[in-house]
């Protein structure tokens, strides 16, 4: 019998969404739907061969004011063009949730009083926890007889050394308020690590990795023997390198500087910080491809966000040489590590000094497979590895329920 987890990953504007059939470990049906809450929502649906091919994708305008209705779509179009959910063999839902806080450590099941420290977590994750929630809660209403599971952001990193984990801050204040270093994209920072292992044919706990997850959010992770021991993120995901539109590293002081001298209130720092910085706020555009347009065209502002963005990354790679030290393996995911051999050599110029040499055509190589892009025989191993988060939530799913738990898929309500 086919054993399917359906798993929603709910951003703050978008929900994601995979069938994947966990014991072939292959993708049934994909689909996002985007723009969530404003106007121009769009729904895109990939079935059968498409989810994985990314071609012949079905799309349709939808009208979405929140993640619960967008839910009600993602339902809708498994209903229309398949595969049909009541027939999956479904035995179980994974929801990604970033902020897990201090109280989970793992994968738990979903019922209300998870809820409940979900949404007492909320003000640490304001721009996603809330989303994650409505998702939960719809979803339990729509699939009542599944097992529905909660996959942590922060989980990876719950267990950093203590001098990673805490702040040079007053410790009554951070105990009182849960100030310290969660990290996030963990999910995709322990499946890459692991993966970065595979493919070299070596065991993970004889490894020193550095992860760079370079997408809109970024991040990277120090790894040591398969346990995080450091990561860029802190208490929220602004934390760390440069993003698309927040800023990363920040001295704590401007805050109090703008508040001052702008008259700014806390929520429009907070608004400067996470939306209108970064690349963004650099650049004006804050996807990198449009960066690299206008670097190409001469834009001095974007050549200079392309450096700091870069700057920002090699300062963390030789920090995190000196955490774990030395190093094995580092690895480039997400979109703009696995597809921008620019920034990938840029950030790795010059370092040889640390062992990270490329070989340059295989970093120009353009593929979909994780593959090693440093030349044979050199002293770390450079790799791009595709990170798959929700093949890594659906395994976590898998591993908290039985099969028996399906009771025959029962189909979803409306």
């Amino acid at each position: 019998m086919t054993s399917t987890v359906l798993v929603l990953n709910a951003g703050s504007s978008s929900l994601k969404y995979q069938l994947v059939d966990t014991q072939r470990e292959a993708t049934l049906a994909s689909g996002l739907v985007e723009r969530v809450g404003v106007d121009g929502a769009r729904l895109v649906h990939r079935p059968g061969a498409a989810a994985s091919a990314g071609a012949d994708a079905i799309e349709r305008a939808v009208a979405v004011a929140d993640h619960g209705e967008a839910l009600v779509a993602v339902v809708d179009a498994f209903a229309t063009w398949g595969p049909d959910l009541s027939g999956a063999g479904l035995v179980g839902v994974g929801h990604r949730v970033v902020m897990g806080g201090p109280a989970f450590d793992g994968p738990v099941v979903i019922d209300d009083h998870v809820v409940d420290a979900v949404e007492r977590l909320s003000p640490l994750a304001p721009l996603h926890n809330p989303p994650n929630l409505t998702t939960v809660r719809v979803a339990r209403r729509l699939l009542p007889h599944l097992t529905h599971v909660a996959v942590f952001d922060t989980a990876f990193f719950h267990h950093l050394p203590a001098a990673a984990a805490t702040y040079a801050l007053d410790r009554t204040v951070a105990a009182r308020y849960g100030i310290r270093r969660y990290g996030f994209h963990g999910t995709s920072h322990q499946y890459v690590a692991a993966r970065t292992a595979e493919v070299l044919g070596r065991d993970q706990r004889a490894l020193r990795q550095i992860v760079l997850h370079l997408g809109n959010g970024a991040s990277a992770s120090a790894v040591a023997g398969g346990r995080a021991v450091e990561t860029s993120m802190g208490l929220t995901p602004l934390e760390g390198l440069v993003m698309g539109t927040r800023t990363g590293d920040i001295d704590a002081a401007v805050v109090f500087h703008l508040q001052r001298s702008a008259g700014m209130s806390v929520e429009e720092v907070d608004a400067l910080f996470n939306h209108r910085s970064g690349l963004l706020g650099l650049a004006g555009v804050s996807d990198m491809r449009d960066v690299h347009e206008r670097v190409r065209r001469g834009d001095a502002d974007a050549r200079l966000a392309l450096d700091v963005y870069v700057h920002r990354i090699r300062k963390y790679v030789g920090a995190y040489v000196a955490v774990l030290g030395g190093l094995d393996t580092l690895t480039f995911t997400a979109g703009i590590g696995e597809n921008d051999p620019v920034v990938r050599a840029e950030v790795l110029a010059g370092l040889e000094v640390l062992g990270l040499v490329l070989d340059r055509e295989r970093n120009e190589a353009v593929s979909r497979d994780a593959r090693v892009i440093s030349p044979d025989g050199a002293p770390v191993a450079v790799l791009v590895v595709p990170t798959n988060e929700e093949l890594a939530i659906a395994r976590q799913v898998l591993a908290l329920v039985r099969p028996a738990d399906a009771a025959g898929s029962p189909s979803p309500r409306r």
